[in-house]
């Protein structure tokens, strides 16, 4: 019996002797993704793709936080708070860059790897962004507008918070391609909803009020097709302009009620960016920088570009 206990005592302490260091007792990372608001749809798949690659991973676990609402001031404070719990990594898609920029400093003197994702912030001390190409992503709409209504009109553009460099790369984007082709923007535009979908959508009705010709709307985020039965009374009171091409309406992302309003043709085409991928990435790159690992500092994930002919196939999918 003794002969017994001590062989297998020895057998375990080679066996531990084996592992990398760490490797006994594995360490778990406690990693955290901040989006912009926690009302906005959009960032309930880049959750979904976090929460999914942390189980994956095993050692991961993935803390989703941040303001309710778009808020900057929110948002750095809840950066703050992370760091002061000693969280193992931060990701953040950024309202503001000019306000997020002193506490990433502070997260990195802290010892904690941060990121961004969705809306970067390339002037801070952050490690890497892992999200979409936004200018491409803003020339990729107007090149769609386009297609569906090749004579040149007015247009007006929607966008979220004015301090948003994600969302500004796309409206410059979508105005540089616009521009070129000989279209006119309206004066008030673009409008900012600040991620707000009924704010949103009354700036979609205030725009068609004030601008009875108005030929075109560029959504660089879809917050007014969130709200669903609010854009569908739209369509409606706007059917004949709309179904007869004299309007015709663009938008970014491609969340299943967009997909629906596609199919009904309330919309001419969406661009969809890849939330839930940015998610899952974020982890990886985090547990990578969390071993001491190089990554590489632009991280893009892919473009969808969803019409009447293909929207079948996005929504099985």
């Amino acid at each position: 019996m003794k002969t017994w206990l001590l062989t297998t005592c020895a057998a375990a302490l080679v066996t531990t002797s084996l592992l990398a260091p760490g490797q006994a007792k594995a360490k778990t990372y406690d990693f955290a993704i901040v989006p912009k608001s926690l009302n906005n749809p959009y960032f309930d798949l880049a959750r979904d793709g976090c929460m999914a690659e942390a189980k994956k991973l095993g050692n991961v676990k993935c803390t989703y936080t941040g303001p309710v609402t778009q808020d900057a001031a929110a948002e750095v404070q809840t950066v703050e708070d992370l760091i002061t719990r000693g969280v193992s990594g931060i990701a953040i898609s950024v309202a503001d860059e000019g306000s997020i920029q002193r506490v990433i400093a502070r997260a990195r003197q802290s010892g904690i790897p941060v990121i961004t994702f969705d809306a970067d912030a390339p002037n801070s001390a952050r490690q890497a962004y892992v999200g979409t190409d936004n200018a491409t992503l803003g020339k990729t709409l107007a090149e769609q507008l386009i297609k569906a209504h090749p004579t040149p009109g007015s247009y007006a553009i929607i966008s979220g918070g004015p301090a948003a460099q994600n969302l500004n790369l796309r409206v410059e984007g979508a105005r540089a391609v616009l521009k070129a082709a000989g279209w006119t923007e309206v004066g008030g535009s673009p409008t900012f909803c600040n991620d707000d979908s009924a704010l949103g959508m009354q700036q979609l009705n205030d725009l068609a009020t004030a601008n009875p010709g108005l030929s075109a709307v560029v959504m660089v985020g879809g917050w007014p097709l969130f709200t669903e039965n609010a854009y569908t009374s739209f369509y409606q009171a706007h059917k004949a302009a709309i179904d007869g091409g004299k309007l015709t309406i663009v938008s970014a992302d491609t969340l299943p009620a967009e997909l629906d309003e596609l199919k009904k043709g309330e919309v001419a085409a969406l661009v969809g960016q890849q939330p839930y991928a940015m998610g899952a990435k974020a982890m990886q790159i985090l547990l990578a920088l969390a071993h001491g690992k190089t990554v590489a500092p632009i991280q893009y994930v892919g473009l969808d570009i969803v019409t009447k002919d293909n929207v079948a196939q996005f929504m099985t999918n």
